[in-house]
């Protein structure tokens, strides 16, 4: 009865905040930093791959949450460059576990059917050949849908993107195809890995409260939200309240 009476409440919950955020204005772009996989590992008593792959589940939930709210980009932190320094196993699982969401999300019904375009930012040439192969077929079967943008960072560092944009136009430069004197904002957005729209918000999970090198220059004027739960046990009302939290912040943007 405890639990037939829990799952009621749960449910009418879910539905009373789900009227509370339907009409408010939504995030047009979320970044998401998927952070507590090992945590929650270890939690059961399993090793740091199987809470990889439960966070990978959870992106498959995430992403149906982001269409149910028709919210138009999403940026997923996935792999940072300080992540290759871990464990060789877990990083050779981390690896096998990026091939397999390649392989899948290309042959997912879902992501043809909602028009979702992938695309991977990141210093790509880090990782295995096999695997950017398999990014970039992601990337062409999905390069022509535009209902939601898919972001994924994937050896990935926010001051690795700001070095490698400023390495560019610093050849441009010497190339004379840009004027140092003409270099702004708008020269830096346009030569980082992201384009497109600078986050509304940012969620990170796991109750660390930092960006950790997550979209440095783009975050500028994001509104950050901690969740102290592990990403594996992130729920649909978890994000919804997320959501609402950005509803309710009154953004100035430096005013």
């Amino acid at each position: 009865m405890p639990g037939f009476i829990n799952k009621a409440l749960y449910y009418f919950y879910q539905r009373r905040l789900k009227k509370e955020i339907k009409d408010g204005p939504m995030p047009n772009h979320i970044g998401v930093i998927l952070d507590g996989n090992r945590r929650f590992a270890k939690k059961y008593g399993m090793d740091a791959n199987w809470g990889h792959m439960m966070g990978y589940e959870k992106v498959r939930d995430m992403l149906d949450w982001c269409l149910e709210l028709k919210i138009k980009n999403l940026t997923l932190f996935v792999l940072s460059t300080e992540n290759f320094q871990r464990p060789p196993e877990e990083v050779k699982g981390l690896f096998g576990l990026i091939l397999k969401a390649c392989e899948e999300i290309k042959n997912d019904p879902r992501i043809h059917q909602n028009r979702v375009k992938l695309k991977a930012i990141g210093r790509l040439t880090l990782l295995p050949k096999n695997i950017q192969d398999a990014i970039t077929d992601l990337e062409n079967a999905t390069k022509d849908y535009d209902d939601l943008h898919l972001n994924v960072a994937v050896a990935y560092g926010g001051r690795a993107e700001i070095i490698d944009s400023i390495k560019e136009i610093a050849r441009q430069v010497k190339d004379n195809k840009i004027n140092i004197d003409d270099i702004s904002d708008e020269t830096v957005q346009q030569h980082l890995y992201k384009q497109g729209p600078d986050p509304d918000m940012i969620i990170r999970t796991s109750g660390e409260k930092r960006l950790s090198g997550f979209l440095l220059w783009q975050s500028a004027y994001s509104e950050l939200y901690f969740e102290d739960a592990y990403f594996p046990e992130y729920r649909k009302i978890d994000f919804w309240r997320a959501v609402r939290a950005f509803q309710k912040r009154e953004r100035r943007y430096g005013t």
